[in-house]
């Protein structure tokens, strides 16, 4: 199968995409960031330095490392290997129930669910895993859904340029379920079009219901 990596200038992407993949300033240190730990800690009503709590810091820091790796990944060098050995294939492609987690810039609170993703190739495809990574670099980041949606539906129409693009995101926030009105079970659903899909509401229905044809 003829696989090509074809690069994108940054250029040519979104600014948000390109603002993301930035720091505004210095990256604290390491050891800066776990003494802001401790003074959270300190801040529920607990004491950091009691036995229980000692090693948090370093715990919860490593985690941070790894819910938040999307921001030291790169989106477009992800879909940049295609293959053209499709037989003419034009049609949809798709990709549904991704999981995925990601947590909430509002409150740094998780948000969990499913993306699913489709797009109508031009002449090459993309790898399916491939898909499921790209959810996976922008939602390990300080997010809303409705972000989200776009920053998936904007990289892949910018690299890959389809004829469309479809994307259903459903979640459940627990800044929403566990705090605030404690509704929990209640589903966030955000949808995104481009292209064939944006322009014909059949293609629109067909998507849908493929994804809830389960």
């Amino acid at each position: 199968m003829d696989a090509v990596i074809k690069k994108l200038p940054p250029s040519t992407l979104p600014t948000d995409l390109r603002a993301q993949t930035t720091p505004s300033g210095p990256r604290p240190s390491r050891q800066e960031a776990e003494a802001a730990v401790r003074v959270l800690l300190a801040y529920t009503g607990d004491d950091p330095m009691r036995e229980g709590l000692l090693d948090t810091p370093r715990r919860v820091v490593a985690a941070y490392d790894e819910l938040f790796s999307g921001y030291h990944e790169d989106p477009v060098e992800i879909l940049d290997r295609t293959f053209s050995e499709t037989g003419g294939y034009e049609d949809l492609v798709l990709v549904r129930d991704i999981t995925f987690h990601s947590h909430c810039e509002h409150h740094v609170m998780p948000f969990v669910g499913k993306a699913h993703i489709a797009y109508m190739p031009v002449d090459r495809v993309v790898g399916l895993s491939k898909l499921a990574r790209l959810v996976d670099v922008f939602a390990r980041r300080l997010q809303t859904q409705e972000h989200l949606t776009s920053q998936i539906v904007h990289t892949i129409d910018a690299v890959l340029k389809p004829h469309g693009v479809a994307v259903m995101m459903e979640a459940e926030h627990t800044c929403m379920s566990l705090r605030g009105v404690g509704k929990a079970g209640a589903q966030t659903v955000t949808t995104k079009f481009t292209g064939r899909f944006r322009d014909d509401p059949a293609e629109q229905v067909r998507f849908m219901t493929l994804v809830r044809g389960r």
